[in-house]
């Protein structure tokens, strides 16, 4: 059976201070307090190539902020890839295992549109992020974008709701990670890179071969 999962700005842990590796992994993987028990799977991909692209582009979306939505994809791509994890992203705007809608919806707004199943009822952050599972496995995923988004914004939230839909849903709140963590739920997503701890924890969740 398929379940739809939210990863949405609102899924924190909260935590004070520095996180040792195997306390930071587990709050993002399986929503975990420190020293405390999983209040979710651990959520992976079953397989080591998956796909990313933009499926959907509301005519909001046209022009600059279009063109810097496409770049973010790239980008985040890149960076996910050069973690040194056992799964490599690529870019498919044709049939992709990872969705990216661009949406005429606004933060705040209830997402109603009949063509996001998953996504319907949800609602919209920034951006927010659902996987398909079977079990633990995740067999696909779909991240839709608010049209309310400064241009600024876009690198940020683009890595982090990737690296969401690879199944380290859930977001940290702890002022210690503003500046260390993309998950960083306390971020204003002006960071534009993964985090050491970022890094640590998508290699233990899909450790190279």
């Amino acid at each position: 059976m398929c379940l739809a999962l939210p990863a949405q700005a609102q899924d924190f842990v909260d935590s004070q201070g520095p996180l040792e590796d195997t306390a930071f992994y587990r709050l993002v993987a399986c929503a975990a307090p420190p020293e405390g028990n999983c209040a979710k799977p651990f959520y992976k991909w079953d397989k080591t190539d998956i796909t990313v692209g933009i499926v959907q582009r509301a005519p909001a979306f046209l022009g600059g902020k279009l063109k810097r939505a496409e770049a973010s994809v790239v980008r985040a791509i890149q960076r996910l890839n050069a973690t040194g994890m056992g799964i490599t992203l690529r870019l498919d705007e044709v049939d992709p295992d990872i969705t990216i809608h661009l949406l005429d919806i606004t933060r705040g707004q209830e997402i109603t549109e009949s063509s996001l199943p998953l996504l319907n009822g949800r609602t919209m952050a920034n951006a927010i992020t659902a996987l398909d599972v079977e079990g633990t496995t995740i067999r696909g995923a779909i991240i839709g974008f608010s049209n309310s988004m400064t241009i600024r914004q876009y690198e940020s939230v683009m890595l982090e709701e990737i690296t969401q839909a690879l199944g380290l849903i859930t977001d940290i709140q702890n002022p210690y990670y503003r500046s260390r963590s993309i998950l960083s739920q306390n971020a204003d997503n002006s960071l534009k890179i993964l985090g050491k701890q970022d890094r640590m924890a998508l290699i233990r969740h899909y450790p190279p071969n």
